[in-house]
């Protein structure tokens, strides 16, 4: 679950125009801003609204390591890139700060990016990442975001529906795969070649 808080709405402490600050907040202010309040999970859209990201309970956090626990075996096996984990943000090409659920940045990818780049948010899509939902989730907005990830850059990446078992994959193409039941193993397909993952890891 998100609250989206547009700029205009948010309560200001007596004597702070904060939501001019947020407004113009740059790119290092939004980090610096998140690195002060790490107990909260924030993400800002591109038109700069920012959203307050619930805390994850105990049965998504479990899916959540599962998950980037069986890509990071993978990723080690093959050295092909570095995977991310839900705290992590990145900075994407439209000017939204996203931090997915589960994230992989291909190496040729990371390898472009300057040391200061690679400690904030990194400016770039990953090549693959998951958003696991929460019951509390949307799905309309879960969709829009999954969307826009493939609008800025994002080769594959799963929505994965854990209490309707459904999974439904978003190709750099625009094409939508709905996957139903966790008896399924999905692929990593041409963006991960030889990875698989089991959907009956989440039940």
């Amino acid at each position: 679950m998100k609250l989206t808080l547009p700029i205009e709405t948010i309560n200001l402490p007596s004597g702070t125009d904060l939501a001019d600050r947020l407004r113009s907040m740059t790119d290092d202010e939004f980090y610096h801003f998140c690195q002060e309040n790490p107990d909260v999970k924030f993400e800002r859209d591109s038109n700069g609204n920012i959203e307050i990201m619930a805390l994850t309970g105990g049965e998504t956090g479990r899916r959540n390591t599962k998950l980037t626990s069986r890509l990071d075996i993978w990723s080690d096996e093959t050295q092909r890139g570095l995977v991310f984990d839900s705290s992590t943000g990145f900075k994407l090409p439209n000017g939204a700060d996203r931090s997915p659920d589960v994230a992989w940045v291909s190496q040729q990818q990371w390898n472009r990016l300057t040391p200061e780049q690679r400690r904030k948010f990194p400016p770039l899509c990953p090549e693959f990442l998951v958003e696991l939902m929460s019951e509390t989730d949307v799905l309309r907005m879960a969709e829009d975001k999954m969307r826009e990830y493939i609008d800025n850059g994002c080769r594959l990446a799963w929505l994965i529906d854990p209490k309707a078992e459904t999974a439904r994959i978003y190709h750099a193409d625009g094409s939508v795969q709905v996957v139903q039941g966790f008896d399924n193993v999905l692929s990593g397909e041409n963006t991960l070649p030889g990875f698989t993952f089991n959907l009956s890891l989440l039940r």
